[in-house]
């Protein structure tokens, strides 16, 4: 028995290691490309386990997921103002087509990335072309990403790849560049600023045109009113005066006199100087208000 075990081994062995080379697994997450003698035989794309013959078939594996390629540097574009951008940009991309992407680019991810960096350049560079500064900063900056999207799109499907996105991170201009567009974006922010200041001034002083006039009318409508309610109340009073100078006309008088002398002696600092038999004080040489002959 223990003769027979070196046998038993080997035989063990000999099928583990025909098995090996008979079945292989794919994983949810790859394409599996079968070759056979070096010609593509057959492209696995559902998990499981699978079977191929030996010494004659091998297999080559593909990443089916989402991939990135990220510029490790900007890159300088040119704008129709012929003033230069600064670009960093990725691109979102997967193989869809691993037959056409093997014979394409050789199953080399780093050959396949190169072809679709030449693409998205060269799409930026003609974008970027018809463009002003303004526009790739900020005016049309979606525009431009979605445009590169589809282009590079339709020339990656030749290589068996799909393009999923195109982004820019960050357009920025070159410091000698950035300078000039702030000192006209400056210019600019001025220019509107004194336009606004004057377009104000010009508010304030009709604003203030029309209260000054608003005043005018309400003071003189005022005084009118005012002089109005006077002439009225002067009207009253001298028909009052009239009606009590008809009824009695030594009391009015003595009123009236005892009013001026009110008038005329309100401070004890005036003086006047008045002849003593004049009309005026005939009623206080006189207390029963008669005129002596």
């Amino acid at each position: 028995m223990r003769d027979k075990m070196p046998i038993i081994a080997g035989v063990l062995l000999f099928f583990i290691a025909l098995t090996s080379m008979t079945l292989f697994t794919v994983d949810q997450r790859q394409f599996a490309v079968v070759f056979q003698l070096g010609e593509v035989k057959d492209v696995i794309d559902k998990p499981g386990l699978n079977f191929k013959w030996p010494m004659i078939q091998n297999v080559r594996y593909f990443d089916r997921r989402i991939l990135t390629m990220d510029t490790p540097e900007p890159e300088r574009f040119i704008t129709a103002e012929k003033k230069n951008v600064l670009v960093d940009h990725f691109v979102k991309w997967r193989i869809i087509d691993p037959k056409l992407y093997y014979v394409s680019v050789a199953g080399d991810e780093a050959r396949a990335r190169t072809r679709l960096l030449q693409t998205v350049n060269a799409g930026l560079r003609e974008e970027f072309g018809r463009r002003t500064v303004h526009d790739v900063v900020s005016g049309e900056r979606d525009q431009i990403m979605e445009d590169m999207r589809t282009r590079a799109d339709q020339d990656a499907r030749k290589i068996g790849v799909q393009i999923l996105d195109v982004r820019l991170k960050r357009v920025d201009l070159p410091l000698e560049v950035s300078e000039s567009v702030y000192r006209r974006m400056e210019a600019e922010r001025k220019r509107v600023a004194n336009e606004l200041r004057s377009e104000g001034a010009a508010i304030a002083e009709k604003i203030r045109a029309d209260a000054d006039r608003q005043r005018e009318v309400i003071v003189a409508e005022a005084y009118r009113e005012a002089q109005r309610a006077k002439g009225a109340g002067d009207a009253k009073a001298t028909a009052i005066y009239a009606e009590a100078y008809g009824q009695s006309p030594d009391f009015y008088a003595f009123y009236r006199s005892l009013e001026a002398y009110r008038e005329s002696f309100a401070n004890k600092s005036d003086l006047m100087v008045v002849d003593p038999s004049s009309e005026f004080f005939r009623f206080l040489k006189n207390a029963g208000g008669g005129t002596k002959n």
